[in-house]
């Protein structure tokens, strides 16, 4: 396993996370390049996804989005303003016709610490999921076990994914739709058991960028042929839906992605969050007249002549 070199790094005083430095530099890359660093960065300023000391294990398929989440967090790791590690997994799920090989080279080249573990997780899921069910339910819970003890393992606190704002949506879509419940995908959470912290940095990035990226960056894809294979998925039939709403609201998908983090509780039909939203601690009203501002007005409202007016009771 290659050993990369870092440049040293500098620590704040007071354990902040001024992230907002790396956006800044950097000329050689393209604008798209900076435009995916930046937002990625203001995800991980915004959820804490990253602090001090943490060891992130990064998840790298082969695909064009856990590419560009390693490769940009890898750059975000050279200038970051306190130290953290990052180490690439990769999981070969024994696919027929499966040659690794190009990821590997990609990886020795950047210099990015990594570990590739062979499990035949491709057998099983073939095995076991039933004619015309999708691969991917199974598919994903067994590599996501092989990633948690992996992360275990290797020492790593953190495990990192490359969903995107794309992936959010449609999970939006098809738990709303095919589940009756209102869930999409969280920037960070815990695992069940505690001992691990997912995060997903690039969950406010559109997916139409990350193609983009992943050409001008050159990235060697490698093939699916098992999720990948399959025709007629629900989440494909999710992502018609949102192509076809695009062609007569053009931001439909930015502005879904930006309701998901725009909830009223209050005007929900679940009981418990309603409840849990009413008992939050509240700030203790200001009195501004104890601080010399302007009284607000407290009078009574009557109608006069058609106009409201207020009757000053002070």
């Amino acid at each position: 396993m290659p050993h990369a070199t870092t440049a040293p790094v500098t620590t704040t005083t007071n354990g902040a996370v001024p992230w907002s430095a790396l956006t800044h530099g950097g000329k050689h890359r393209s604008r798209l390049h900076q435009k995916l660093a930046r937002t990625m960065l203001r995800t991980v300023d915004r959820w804490r996804l990253i602090e001090q000391g943490d060891r992130l294990l990064v998840a790298i398929s082969g695909g064009k989005d856990s590419y560009a989440l390693l490769d940009l967090l890898w750059q975000a790791k050279q200038r970051a303003p306190f130290p953290f590690e990052v180490v690439a997994l990769h999981v070969d799920q024994a696919q027929p016709g499966y040659d690794g090989r190009p990821l590997v080279a990609w990886l020795e080249q950047q210099g990015i610490p990594f570990e590739v573990v062979r499990e035949d997780t491709y057998s099983i899921v073939v095995d076991k999921t039933r004619e015309g069910q999708a691969y991917c339910f199974l598919c994903a819970r067994l590599r996501r076990g092989i990633l948690y003890s992996a992360a275990e393992r290797l020492g790593c606190n953190k495990l990192a994914l490359g969903h995107h704002r794309d992936d959010g949506l449609e999970t939006l879509l098809l738990n709303l739709c095919y589940a009756g419940k209102l869930q999409a995908m969280p920037a960070r959470y815990t695992t069940d058991d505690g001992r691990l912290e997912v995060i997903r940095p690039l969950i406010d990035v559109a997916e139409a960028e990350l193609r983009a990226f992943a050409a001008e960056r050159a990235y060697p894809i490698l093939p699916c042929n098992l999720c990948g294979s399959q025709d007629g998925l629900k989440r494909e039939q999710m992502a018609a839906l949102l192509s076809t709403l695009e062609q007569t609201m053009p931001n439909v998908r930015s502005v879904m992605h930006h309701a998901v983090a725009n909830v009223r509780p209050t005007h929900l039909l679940d009981a418990e969050v309603r409840a849990s939203w009413l008992a939050r601690p509240r700030p203790a009203p200001v009195d501004d007249r104890l601080a010399g501002a302007p009284r607000r007005m407290t009078g009574t409202v009557t109608v006069r002549g058609g106009l409201a007016i207020l009757d000053d009771e002070g």
